[in-house]
């Protein structure tokens, strides 16, 4: 089979590129939409009884491309770093009185979170919620990974998107001057989870970071144990000599440009996580195959010297990488997020005690 291997003629040659196998099991974590796999079994979660409807007043902040599909939430673009617009989902609080802020940074992958927006995060009953998509992604896209267009694969990479992510909060933290302080909690989807600590410093009044389905390890870490479970430590390997190697950042191997592998390779999130001031709440499923429970269980002893009440792992016994939980024929699925945010809005309610507090009980 032919390896999946695109170069740009202009900037690189063919015979710099070994051949590398077509669609690697272990590299699919990679090269597919972790977030679509958080997703697509999401149901749509009960809302307790009294629960305010959803509003759009975000007191002074224009809205440019009118509501979100069959949601409360306000589709708006941000600026980003040289012209780029980052476009965002925004959503006031459900029911008052407001308590907390929530900005989410989703998964891999040009797919919007916008037709799912209002049941992911209905259980945030008492937050605004802010979500940063990347550049190029239309916040209702539901295009699939493989079908992504390929100047969004050639400006993917984590550098580039740290860069725009932190320019929509500053905008963000600006346009929010004047209005009354909120604890905000910043919450990494899958591959945005691995943004969190750069981006950390730049929201004020910082409560917290919340990793779902992400195991906090450095993504190169992670990708080396996924490979080891898969069998495909060789292909692994093979990507690494291509990282090292001559070809430009331009060239696409396994759905992704080397620019976007090289970042990974060097990308740090373990230390800095463990380093970080910020308490860290980190939920996983026990049935993730995306990410192997070694990973999570290795940075866990990494993390073990932090304070409980700085740092918590709820594992879910039966969920999968976007935390939906098996369940017997006729059952209704079990949705992990909605326990996430639960925990939330348990945590805002008394936020004295801490993050983890919620899960102490």
């Amino acid at each position: 089979m032919r390896p999946t291997v695109h170069p740009q003629p202009s900037r690189a040659p063919a015979r710099a590129v070994p051949a590398l196998p077509k669609a690697s099991p272990v590299l699919a974590f990679f090269a597919s939409a972790a977030l679509a796999m958080a997703l697509v079994g999401c149901t749509a979660p009960r809302v307790p009884e009294g629960a305010a409807a959803a509003q759009a007043d975000l007191q002074g902040i224009a809205v440019e491309q009118g509501p979100a599909q069959d949601a409360g939430f306000i589709q708006r673009a941000m600026p980003g770093v040289g012209g780029a617009v980052l476009q965002t989902l925004q959503r006031a609080e459900r029911t008052a009185p407001l308590r907390y802020r929530v900005i989410v940074i989703p998964g891999s992958g040009c797919a919007g979170m916008g037709p799912i927006a209002d049941r992911y995060f209905a259980g945030l009953l008492h937050a605004q919620v802010l979500v940063l998509h990347k550049p190029g992604v239309d916040p209702q896209s539901q295009t699939k990974p493989a079908d992504c267009p390929h100047p969004f694969v050639l400006q993917d990479r984590h550098s580039t998107w740290f860069a725009q992510a932190r320019a929509a909060l500053l905008a963000d933290a600006l346009q929010r001057q004047g209005q009354p302080a909120v604890p905000q909690l910043l919450v990494g989807i899958s591959e945005g989870a691995e943004l969190l600590p750069a981006l950390a410093p730049e929201v004020p009044h910082l409560a917290g970071l919340v990793l779902i389905g992400a195991s906090g390890l450095d993504p190169q870490e992670a990708g080396a144990l996924q490979a080891r479970r898969m069998g495909a430590e060789g292909d692994w390997t093979a990507l690494g000599q291509l990282v090292a190697g001559a070809p430009h950042d331009s060239v696409v191997v396994q759905g992704r440009s080397l620019g976007y592998w090289r970042d990974l390779w060097h990308w740090p999130v373990a230390q800095p996580l463990i380093d970080s001031p910020w308490p860290v709440l980190q939920v996983w499923g026990a049935e993730d195959v995306l990410v192997p429970a070694q990973a999570y269980e290795r940075f866990a002893k990494r993390a073990a010297p932090r304070s409980p009440a700085g740092w918590c792992v709820r594992r879910l016994p039966g969920a999968d990488h976007g935390l939906q939980q098996r369940v017997a024929d006729g059952e209704h699925p079990a949705d992990g997020v909605q326990r996430v945010w639960a925990w939330l809005e348990q945590w805002a309610r008394a936020p004295q005690g801490g993050l983890c507090a919620p899960l102490q009980r």
